[in-house]
């Protein structure tokens, strides 16, 4: 990865980091690049990235609801696509290389190694097909109570998730996690929370609060699994508390639309 562009040197600059963590997470043709230690440093905003990306999922879920009058399951299952589609399927190989590393027996080292292994076993496969059909179902039930902003809500609330569990990591170097993991603390990680929730309220009430909600637990039990599996985590845990947080965090407005 060091040839990649993403480690081009130059001078830091907020908005070419912000347009950088864009270009680097979504398949937009923004093509805007810049070092990896730079880009990373504005890791605490990638829920803000990620909540005009749940904008237009919302805008694809509605079309697909409102103008071509398809069911709430084949709309989700179209939402799901296009948000898979849009950020370029980036972290559905950490969904199977952590599952992977994870039913391996055997001390961390031997379970990094088969993470980090191009190879992907039947728990790797298994598990993404659990955690989609999951989020697609997840979809489904919130578009049902015609919480359609609420795919907003769990897409942002999906970073939410990966920035839990990179604070609650230790980074697994060397490795472009790493970077993400080092540059989350306690202070940008509160006020990228807080904010999310803010934002999480005024479109979606207290049900979108509780999708935050959802997110942060999802966080926090990945990093936990993480860590009595591997000790370290890298990318590949990042990109499965992404995925997972997600599903949590359209589980837990599922259950609180149920009781309003």
């Amino acid at each position: 990865m060091e040839d990649d562009n993403y480690f081009e040197d130059e001078e830091f600059s907020p908005v070419r980091s912000i347009l950088g963590l864009l270009t680097f997470s979504t398949i937009l043709p923004i093509n805007v690049f810049t070092s990896i230690e730079y880009m990373t440093k504005l890791t605490w905003c990638w829920p803000f990235l990620h909540l005009f990306v749940g904008i237009l999922a919302a805008i694809c879920g509605y079309v697909s609801l409102e103008f071509l009058h398809l069911n709430s399951f084949f709309t989700a299952a179209i939402v799901y696509a296009f948000l898979m589609l849009i950020t370029g399927y980036n972290h559905l190989d950490g969904v199977m290389d952590m599952a992977d590393g994870i039913m391996v027996h055997g001390t961390p080292e031997r379970k990094i190694r088969v993470m980090k292994d191009s190879s992907v076993g039947a728990g790797g496969v298994a598990t993404l097909f659990l955690v989609s059909s999951l989020t697609i179902a997840g979809i489904y039930n919130i578009l049902d109570y015609n919480f359609v902003v609420g795919i907003i809500i769990c897409e942002m609330s999906a970073k939410t998730s990966l920035l839990t569990t990179a604070l609650l990591s230790k980074p697994l170097v060397p490795g472009i996690g790493s970077y993400f993991i080092k540059e989350t603390n306690v202070f940008n990680y509160f006020a990228s929370t807080v904010i999310v929730a803010c934002i999480a309220l005024l479109i979606g009430d207290w049900v979108g609060v509780v999708g935050v909600l959802g997110a942060m637990v999802s966080g926090f039990i990945i990093a936990i699994v993480a860590r009595r599996n591997f000790v370290l985590a890298n990318g590949d845990v990042l990109g499965m508390s992404n995925e997972v947080g997600r599903l949590f965090s359209l589980l837990f407005m599922a259950v609180a639309l149920f009781f309003i």
